[in-house]
């Protein structure tokens, strides 16, 4: 399914228009499996994610700080699943993961494994600024979030009852996998353009209900959940993970627009037309330095949202466009 995000504009005093685009995940995300309220109660948080970071872009804020907040957002939301909400493993703890990249020079931050920082974006964005590596993992992950005074929660915190459920009942099937392929992928990003030309993106999730053995999955990976590069756009995906590691969907998508000159839609369209021929599924965010932002994904539904200086819109069916 492809469904444009609605076109940028200039803003009155002629300087680059900023875009903001968010996806709070992907799957079998139908009007049947949500009540009324659930609906209503996606949309406002996907809202408020744009507001955030809208009003960072609005102001001359960095791209940066615009992605970032927007995550922040989401991970305190509980419907999706990544931060507050995130989804059990099979031995029933959390396990995060988030990643961060900065367009203007390609500096990027990740972690996997974390267990009680309430942002996790708030850490891949300090091991980003404030160490010398990219990417942590489990108890050294969380051993620097609090080394860096980020704020930890107890693990009641990021567990719901429908999380709980969800659990529950992968466990109850005879041949039960360690990961349920029908549930909807929670993963949480956003991508976005300032008014300074640099973009910007950030992915952060829960991982899947029921995974074992410390896997991880393509949202902490930069080049597969997480790319972005001034010369072409920023990316952040949300699916089947092992698919988009094995397809490096994120930086694929920017090498074709960077060195093939594919557009962005096709160029995304193409990347998650491969997903799908290994048998993934799932969908991806892009947002290019000329203000082109674009949805993509193979599913009957991704919640997702755009915003720009003409306004902000949501959307979460397939067949609807983000208004």
């Amino acid at each position: 399914m492809t469904i444009p995000a609605a076109a940028n504009a200039q803003d009155e005093d002629g300087r680059p228009a900023w875009q903001l685009v968010i996806h709070g995940g992907a799957g079998v995300i139908e009007r049947s499996r949500l009540t009324p309220e659930q609906d209503a109660a996606i949309r406002a948080a996907l809202d408020q994610a744009l507001e955030a970071g809208s009003a960072i872009l609005a102001s001359g804020g960095s791209a940066l700080d615009a992605v970032e907040a927007a995550v922040r957002v989401l991970e305190d939301a509980p419907h999706f699943n990544a931060g507050r909400g995130s989804v059990f493993t099979y031995q029933g703890t959390i396990e995060m993961d988030a990643s961060i990249m900065d367009g203007s020079n390609r500096a990027a931050g990740a972690v996997t494994g974390v267990t009680a920082t309430r942002n996790p974006i708030r850490l891949a964005r300090a091991v980003m600024e404030n160490s010398p590596h990219v990417f942590l993992s489990r108890e050294g992950a969380d051993q620097y979030s609090i080394e860096q005074g980020l704020p930890q929660e107890p693990p009641e915190y990021f567990q719901t009852a429908e999380r709980r459920r969800q659990l529950e009942e992968l466990r109850s099937r005879p041949s039960a996998e360690h990961f349920d392929v029908h549930l909807k992928y929670g993963t949480v990003g956003a991508v976005a353009l300032d008014r300074q030309g640099h973009v910007a993106a950030a992915t952060s999730t829960g991982g899947l209900t029921g995974k074992r053995w410390g896997r991880i999955g393509d949202s902490p990976i930069i080049g597969a959940g997480t790319y972005a590069d001034d010369r072409a756009c920023a990316v952040s995906a949300t699916g089947a993970g092992e698919y988009f590691i094995r397809a490096g969907v994120a930086h694929e998508i920017c090498a074709r627009m960077r060195m093939g000159g594919q557009a962005p839609q096709e160029a995304a369209d193409a990347v998650m037309a491969e997903v799908q021929a290994l048998g993934g599924t799932g969908g991806v965010i892009v947002v290019t330095p000329r203000g082109d932002g674009v949805y993509s994904f193979n599913t009957p539904g991704m919640y997702r949202g755009q915003a720009s200086p003409s306004g902000r819109s949501v959307a979460i069916y397939g067949d609807e466009p983000a208004q």
